[in-house]
C-alpha cells in the first residue's frame, strides 16, 4: 500500500523520474506527495507547486489541479488559489496520458436543472464521471467540456463529487468559480444530503448505521475495504430497510460521508452485498448485471442564493425490472425518515 510522503523542503528531486517514465509506469509508481506551505503566504498554488516540484512544468501542474489531483487541506481549489502559509498540500502525480483528458467529447447529458451557477445531472449507468487510467476520454467531464465549453476554467469542469461508473442517478456540477468553491466546502462539511436506493442479498435489520473507516484493501488494490483509521478515512452510512422479498432487501441509504465505494463496502462488510456487485461479493440477478445502486434523491442549499433545492431521479429500467420481478415495491421513504 502506498503511503503519503511528507516533504517540508522543496521536493523537486522526488519527481525527477516522472519525465522519464512512460504512462503506465507513472501510474504505477505515483505516490501522493505531501507539501507544507510554510513561508508561502500570498503565493498562488500553481506557482508554489512549480517552485517545489521543479521537474514538472507549471502548465502540467495546472492540469493536475484541474483534474483534482491536488488538494489543499483536503479540498479542491483553483490554480490561482492564494495560500495562507499554513496549509498541507497533497499532490498525486498523473501520467502524461492525462493530458488527453481535456479534450471535449460529445457525451449525452441528462440535465435536470441548470442556472448560471449550478447544474444537476441524472447520470446513466456506464458513464465514467472523471478521467482516470483506462478512461481518459468519453467521460462526464469530457461531455461537460463539449456541451459547456466555459466549464474548462473550472477544476474537473465543475465536478465536485463522483458516482461510480455503474451507479446511476443524481450529481451536482458547479457552473461558476464561486459555486465550485462553495459546493466543495458544502460537500466537505456534509451539508449536501444524498439518498440512495440499493438492493442487496439477504434480509437486513430494519434500521442500522455503519460507522467504519474505509481505505484501500491491502490485499487487492482494485477494492476498498473497512480498515482502521490509520489506513483509511472515517465513513458513516445510515440504512433503512424499505421492503424485503425473495431473499433480497430494498434499502434507503443516507450518506454522512462520500468515500470511494462507501455504500458497497459498508453493506458488504455486514454480509449484505449489492445485487450485481461482483467486486464485493454480489452476483447478477434478473437482468441486473451491475451494482444495484441508484443516487435517488439530492437536496442542497443553492451555492449562491441559499435557496433550498431538492431533486428526485426515476429508477432506471434495470432496477425497476429487478424490483418488479423480485416482488419488491417501488421505493417510498417512510415518514420518520423524511423527518430525519
Amino acid at each position: 500500500m502506498s503511503h503519503p510522503i511528507d516533504y517540508s523542503q522543496p521536493a523537486a528531486s522526488q519527481v525527477d523520474t516522472l519525465s522519464t517514465l512512460g504512462p503506465t509506469q507513472e501510474t504505477e509508481a505515483a505516490q501522493p506527495i505531501v507539501l507544507q506551505a510554510r513561508g508561502a503566504l500570498g503565493q498562488r498554488l500553481d506557482r508554489f507547486l512549480a517552485d517545489q516540484l521543479e521537474a514538472v512544468s507549471r502548465t502540467r501542474l495546472q492540469k493536475w489541479i484541474a483534474l483534482g489531483a491536488v488538494k489543499v487541506d483536503g479540498l479542491q481549489v483553483l490554480a490561482r488559489h492564494k495560500l495562507r502559509g499554513l496549509e498541507s498540500i497533497e499532490v498525486v502525480p498523473l501520467p502524461s496520458e492525462a493530458e488527453r483528458a481535456f479534450e471535449p467529447d460529445p457525451v449525452e447529458l441528462n440535465v435536470v436543472y441548470e442556472d448560471a451557477d449550478l447544474m444537476i445531472i441524472d447520470k446513466p449507468v456506464g458513464l465514467v464521471v472523471h478521467p482516470a487510467p483506462g478512461h481518459w476520454r468519453g467521460t462526464l467531464m469530457n461531455g461537460l467540456l463539449y456541451a459547456r465549453p466555459d466549464s474548462a476554467r473550472l477544476p474537473r469542469a465543475g465536478i465536485v463529487h463522483r458516482l461510480d461508473k455503474d451507479t446511476s442517478g443524481l450529481m451536482m456540477v458547479a457552473r461558476s468559480e464561486r459555486a465550485f468553491e462553495r459546493l466543495t466546502v458544502a460537500v466537505a462539511e456534509r451539508s449536501v444530503h444524498r439518498r440512495y436506493v440499493a438492493v442487496v442479498h439477504g434480509e437486513t435489520p430494519i434500521r442500522f448505521s455503519i460507522d467504519a473507516p474505509i481505505g484501500r484493501d491491502p490485499r487487492d488494490r482494485l477494492r476498498m475495504a473497512v480498515v482502521d483509521l490509520q489506513r483509511g478515512k472515517a465513513a458513516c452510512t445510515h440504512v433503512v430497510r424499505l421492503a424485503s422479498a425473495g431473499g433480497l432487501s430494498l434499502l434507503c441509504c443516507d450518506l454522512e460521508t462520500g468515500r470511494t465505494h462507501q455504500i458497497r463496502v459498508h453493506l458488504s462488510s455486514r454480509g449484505f452485498a449489492l445485487v450485481g456487485d461482483t467486486l464485493y461479493g454480489g452476483h447478477p440477478m434478473r437482468g441486473c448485471t451491475r451494482q444495484a445502486l441508484h443516487a435517488w434523491r439530492l437536496a442542497l442549499a443553492h451555492p449562491i442564493s441559499g435557496q433550498r433545492l431538492a431533486f428526485e431521479s426515476r429508477l432506471p429500467d434495470d432496477l425497476a425490472a429487478l424490483l418488479a420481478q423480485s416482488g419488491l415495491p417501488e421505493p417510498v421513504v417512510p415518514d420518520e425518515v423524511k423527518r430525519g
